[in-house]
């Protein structure tokens, strides 16, 4: 059961290791590009590409005719890696091992719906996947396996994804040949995060350059920092830590190096709508942005 990029890695262990893939679920096909073509998920392509049946119900809870069909499959167990639908408690029930989950931060920390971007806006030094029991509460089901691995310091999300969704995959194949012991999670050290918008990445030029210099890295490649340069939306694709100082969102020099709340931050990387991602360089002879220009 899953959708996206991420979730792949772990069905194609799945096939490889021998288990017998009863069903796949995911997404339901959505609207995507210009012409707004339905488009199957990552999952659904890859589940068909090797030959296996696809269920994409819009809908679990309340849906008694999909439950009593997931029933009658006599599973032995339900892989979850980034479903995107909430299984109440039937679905949870159903297999003989339960269901499975591939989560990737080290519970409790980050329970939710953006783990890895989380990790790195934070600050943390390390992240990886833990395997868990999945119950009712959300991420809260007790963990029998994790992987670990460093932040580095230019690791976006992007990078980590890739890490981390190989890591879950190799994980859950060796829970499944070598079930551990459950651990209760410890509540008291459970921090959470939420659904990821467009708005969240708009930058905060008042906060300290260290804190948006690793925001931009968790917030590529989706959803994209931004700032606004008058009427135009830059996406900011990468930056340093820079000397300087003055009003927060001040360009201080030729180099786009801008006034943070803290420090200052060199842009080294952006887009703007319409063109494709450029060094600073090279942008900078196309739009100029003189110095004691202001973003925001």
């Amino acid at each position: 059961m899953g959708s996206p990029d991420f979730s792949v890695p772990a069905l194609n262990a799945l096939v490889a290791a021998g288990h017998e893939v009863a069903v796949v679920y995911a997404q339901p096909p959505k609207p995507a590009g210009r012409g707004q073509k339905e488009q199957k998920c990552p999952v659904h392509q890859a589940a068909e590409a090797l030959g296996l049946a696809v269920r994409t119900p819009r809908r679990l809870r309340g849906n008694e005719e999909e439950l009593a069909f997931f029933k009658s499959l006599a599973l032995d167990g339900a892989v979850v890696a980034a479903y995107g639908l909430i299984l109440p408690q039937g679905f949870l029930d159903a297999p003989k091992r339960g269901c499975l989950n591939i989560h990737a931060s080290l519970l409790p920390r980050w329970r939710g719906a953006a783990p890895i971007q989380a990790a790195i806006a934070a600050g943390d030094a390390e992240t990886g996947v833990t395997i868990m029991q999945m119950e009712a509460g959300l991420d809260t089901g007790p963990m029998l396996r994790k992987g670990q691995m460093t932040i580095g310091p230019r690791d976006t999300a992007s990078t980590l994804h890739d890490a981390l969704s190989a890591m879950g995959a190799a994980l859950m194949i060796e829970e499944l040949a070598h079930p551990s012991a459950p651990e209760r999670q410890d509540d008291a050290l459970a921090t959470h995060v939420g659904k990821l918008t467009r708005e969240d990445a708009r930058l905060d030029f008042t906060l300290p350059a260290r804190v948006l210099e690793r925001r931009i890295r968790a917030y590529t490649p989706w959803p994209g920092a931004t700032a606004c340069y008058g009427e135009v939306v830059l996406k900011i694709l990468a930056a340093e830590m820079a000397e300087g100082h003055g009003a927060p969102g001040t360009v201080l020099d030729d180099r786009l190096s801008i006034a943070c709340g803290e420090g200052a931050l060199r842009v080294t990387r952006l887009q703007r709508p319409g063109k494709g991602p450029m060094a600073a360089a090279e942008f900078l002879r196309g739009l100029a942005i003189s110095k004691g220009a202001r973003l925001s």
